[in-house]
């Protein structure tokens, strides 16, 4: 699951509407949809307060944001996305 796909679900639970989660990142709603539909990222300081307003862990949030990020600038390097992963994972145990 995506982060945007993760907070959607998490908002219709809820339910919340998408202008209070603006309101709260300080962003347009039409901005914070582009956010749900995939089409712009959350920046990492919003992760706690989407955290926060859904009632979700925020750990959870986090952990699909990074990975989202992740999958950004590996998606057109997919022959060497797996080489990539194993020296960052080698990298971050140090």
């Amino acid at each position: 699951m995506m982060f945007n796909d993760r907070i959607k679900q998490l908002r219709e639970d809820r339910p919340i509407p998408q202008r209070k989660l603006a309101a709260a990142l300080d962003i347009d709603t039409a901005s914070y949809c582009k956010i749900e539909r995939g089409e712009r990222r959350a920046r990492k300081e919003h992760i706690a307060i989407i955290a926060e307003l859904l009632q979700a862990d925020r750990k959870e949030l986090l952990t699909l944001w990074l990975a989202d990020q992740v999958t950004a600038v590996l998606a057109d390097e997919k022959e060497l996305s797996d080489k990539v992963l194993k020296i960052v994972k080698e990298n971050i145990k140090k």
